[in-house]
C-alpha cells in the first residue's frame, strides 16, 4: 500500500492549518473591532468560500494562478515556479476552504470574551500584547481550538478545489480524498475502502483528543477558581 497519500494529505493539511491559525485569529481580532458596516463586508467576503461549491473555489483559484493568468504567469516567469499541478498547490485550495471555520469560530470566541478583563489588565499598565496573549488567547481557547481541529479535518478531506488546482499524480500530489477518487473511478473499490477507513480512524483520533482535552478543562476550570 503506498502511503504517498497519506504523507501527503497530512502536510497540506498542516501547513494551511498553521496558516489559517494565524489568519483566522488576527482576522477575526481585529475584524470584531471594525466599524458595524466594514464588519459586515468584511464577513460576507471571508466567509464566502465556506457557502461556495469546491470546485467554484478551485476554479476561482485557477483563474489566478493558472500559468497563462496573471499571477501565475509571473511567478513563471520570475521565479520559475508552476503554482498549479504541485503537491503544494493544494495549500492554497485548503487554506481558502478552511479558513472561513477558522475565522468564524475565533470571532465568536472573541465576541465572547468579558473586556473588563482587558480594562483591568491596561489600568494596572499591561501592554495590548500581553493582553492578548496572556489573557484573550487563553480566555477563548477552547473557540480557537475548536477552530483549529475542524480547519484540519476539513483540509485533510478536501476534494474539489484540490482535484483542480493541484489534480492527481500518483507519488506526487495524491491525497487521501483523490485517491479515493480515482480507485473508486477504476473499479477498485477494495482500495478506495481502505484510504476511506485510513481517514475516517485520523478524523476519529483528532476529535477524541479534542474531547480529552475539553473534559480536562472543565476538570481543572473549578479548580482554579477555587484557587483563586
Amino acid at each position: 500500500m503506498d502511503l504517498f497519500p497519506l504523507w501527503n494529505s497530512l502536510r497540506i493539511a498542516g501547513i494551511s492549518t498553521l496558516i489559517i491559525f494565524f489568519a483566522g485569529i488576527f482576522s477575526a481580532y481585529y475584524i470584531a473591532k471594525a466599524p458595524r458596516a466594514l464588519k459586515g463586508v468584511l464577513d460576507v467576503v471571508l466567509t464566502l468560500p465556506l457557502v461556495l461549491p469546491p470546485t467554484v473555489v478551485g476554479y476561482l483559484l485557477l483563474r489566478l494562478l493558472g500559468p497563462k493568468r496573471l499571477i501565475g504567469a509571473w511567478f513563471l516567469s520570475v521565479f520559475g515556479l508552476k503554482l498549479t499541478m504541485t503537491w503544494w498547490s493544494a495549500i492554497f485550495a485548503t487554506t481558502v476552504v478552511i479558513f472561513p471555520l477558522m475565522y468564524r469560530t475565533a470571532r465568536g470566541a472573541f465576541e465572547a470574551f468579558d473586556e473588563t478583563l482587558a480594562y483591568s489588565a491596561q489600568s494596572i499598565g499591561l501592554s495590548n500584547t500581553y493582553i492578548f496573549w496572556r489573557i484573550r488567547m487563553p480566555y477563548c481557547k477552547q473557540g480557537i481550538l475548536a477552530g483549529t481541529v475542524l480547519s484540519f479535518a476539513r483540509a485533510l478531506g478536501e476534494y474539489g478545489a484540490t482535484s483542480m488546482i493541484a489534480g492527481y499524480t500518483p507519488g506526487r500530489t495524491a491525497t487521501i480524498s483523490t485517491t479515493v477518487y480515482q480507485l473508486w473511478r477504476t473499479n477498485d473499490d477494495a482500495g478506495a475502502f481502505r484510504w476511506v477507513l485510513v481517514n475516517l480512524a485520523i478524523s476519529f483520533v483528532v476529535l477524541l483528543a479534542v474531547n480529552m482535552l475539553e473534559k480536562k478543562q472543565r476538570q481543572t476550570g473549578p479548580l482554579r477558581k477555587a484557587g483563586a
